[in-house]
């Protein structure tokens, strides 16, 4: 193959896999738990 020949592929055909939103679902849990810790701590600081 010569290197100045182009090679064109659909988005889907470059990824060469699915994209199924996991990491929607693992930063909005990530987030909630955070708020949940940082709430405890400021709880239990105040006593």
């Amino acid at each position: 193959m010569a290197d100045d020949e182009q090679i064109e592929l659909s988005k889907q055909d470059a990824r060469a896999g699915s994209t199924p939103h996991v990491t929607r679902y693992v930063l909005g849990i990530s987030l909630g738990l955070i708020i949940v810790i940082f709430a405890v701590l400021l709880l239990f600081s105040q006593r």
